[in-house]
């Protein structure tokens, strides 16, 4: 990831591959997530009104929040001091691509920006 906070171009080109290709299959975005001190999580106000524009933008797409669980500390590998681990349901690859596009976005995008310090993402199948 450019930064911790973005995906690299050889990582959206995959996504965008698996678009083009699938099926319509439903996935899971798993997201690990640091935050900024500024924020307060869990309390604070931005870190609630992220989490606010996430929900409503994911939804525009589709998808929806499964669940979100604080972190209570690492035992295998570097990932001390995050904070937090979103599981996010998407419809569709092409509707987790969508989502840049998706009523409210530009207001989570902006949250994120200012929200979160690093995060790691990984793409799972649904296995519900």
């Amino acid at each position: 990831m450019e930064g911790n906070n973005t995906s690299a171009a050889h990582q959206m080109a995959r996504l965008e591959k698996l678009a083009a290709a699938s099926k319509e299959l439903p996935l899971v975005m798993l997201n690990i997530n640091k935050y900024r001190p500024e924020v307060e999580f869990p309390g604070g106000e931005s870190y609630t009104a992220y989490m606010e524009s996430i929900s409503y933008s994911v939804g525009e797409v589709g998808g929806s929040v499964l669940w979100r669980a604080p972190v209570h500390g690492s035992v295998v590998g570097d990932l001390e001091g995050f904070h937090e681990v979103l599981a996010v349901w998407y419809p569709s690859h092409k509707a987790f691509l969508e989502l840049p596009n998706a009523g409210g976005a530009r207001e989570m995008f902006r949250y994120r920006r200012t929200c979160v310090e690093e995060a790691h993402i990984l793409e799972l199948p649904d296995i519900s």
